[in-house]
């Protein structure tokens, strides 16, 4: 009999013991553990982060810190912590939260246009990926990638489309610029490489003329039009004459790539540098910002008629009043110095 009650004993604490154990698990791994009100957090993980840095991270979106140390530690994730961005959801346990940190790095949309320079792209990038602006641009000007794709520091912006792309959070400087080298190749695909042939230029030299476009005009049912006339100049050996050349000639010249310039004055067309249009034929030795994919198009594409001239339409304000004649741009022309003047625009 006594010994029955010994075994029921140890029975009755075996349970006991089985129950405790189970209570401590249920409140440690399997209840939820999240403290925030939206449907997720991102949460952001540096690629040298420690067990130290990510709880400090998660810390203001768990309920109970301290419990999620208990199964980071049991799981062995304390001392194996994965870079990269992650979507904790609401309600999520401790178990979830660790593995979701662990192995579903998200990727993110990064998007960039309409950049001067690739300063401008570094800072661009660094406000949306882990890599800085600094690691970012001395990866863009390394000497021996440019000449392996055979780009110098002028032409290198061209390389950068302007798009939406996926990317981890925690890509390095290199890795995305190399990603970048696919998607031009990717871009340049048969067609446009046969249409750039057709009018005589290389891919480098059509987006240098698309960003010309894309600073002529805001419009991009004009885009075409506007290129047309470029073509047209181009094919009967005039010069460009564009003013947005004339602009980043003078910002180059005096380094102040800050600077807001809505006219342009003649001293401005004696700047002697290789983007001055108005004093070297061809199109610029390379793109004075990056052009969208619609500038770049329209460049391939673009509207076969006898048009040379074109200036703001101050009827229109957006577009521009074309002109197959000088006499007849002059008095476009005109009409446009007279409203400009006006609005007391000297600068």
């Amino acid at each position: 009999m006594y010994l029955k009650k010994i075994l029921v004993a140890i029975l009755l604490l075996g349970l006991v013991g089985m129950a405790v154990f189970a209570w401590y698990v249920y409140n440690t791994v399997l209840v939820p553990n999240t403290a925030f009100n939206n449907k997720e957090a991102h949460v952001y993980i540096a690629t040298d982060a420690t067990f130290n840095d990510v709880l400090e991270e998660l810390e203001p979106l768990l309920k109970d810190p301290e419990t999620f140390t208990a199964v980071a530690n049991r799981k062995g994730y304390v001392n194996n912590v994965k870079p990269g961005h992650y979507l904790i959801e609401k309600g999520m346990n401790n178990n979830d939260i660790i593995n979701t940190v662990r192995s579903k790095n998200v990727p993110i949309k990064v998007k960039f246009n309409n950049q001067e320079r690739l300063e401008d792209l570094a800072g661009a990038i660094s406000n949306q990926i882990e890599a800085d602006s600094v690691s970012l641009l001395n990866a863009f000007k390394d000497e021996a990638f440019l000449k392996e794709h055979k780009l110098s520091s002028t032409t290198a912006l061209g390389l950068y489309v302007p798009n939406t792309y996926e990317f981890y959070w925690n890509t390095s400087a290199e890795s995305f610029r190399d990603k970048m080298v696919g998607e031009y190749k990717r871009f340049w695909n048969e067609q446009r490489l046969a249409k750039a042939k057709k009018l005589n230029m290389t891919p480098m030299q059509v987006i240098s003329l698309a960003a010309i476009v894309q600073k002529e005009t805001a419009k991009v049912d004009e885009r075409p039009r506007v290129a047309g006339v470029y073509i047209n100049r181009l094919q009967r050996g005039m010069l460009l004459q564009a003013d947005p050349t004339v602009i980043y000639a003078k910002k180059l010249s005096e380094n102040n790539f800050d600077q807001i310039i809505k006219r342009v004055l003649y001293v401005d067309l004696e700047i002697d540098s290789p983007y001055n249009t108005y004093k070297y034929a061809g199109v610029p030795p390379g793109p004075i910002a990056m052009p969208d994919i619609t500038s770049i198009d329209a460049v391939l594409n673009y509207e076969k008629h006898d048009y040379y001239y074109f200036v703001a339409n101050v009827q229109k304000f957006g577009y521009h009043k074309f002109a197959k004649t000088l006499s007849q741009h002059n008095q476009n022309k005109a009409e446009y110095v007279r409203w400009i003047s006006q609005q007391g625009v000297n600068r």
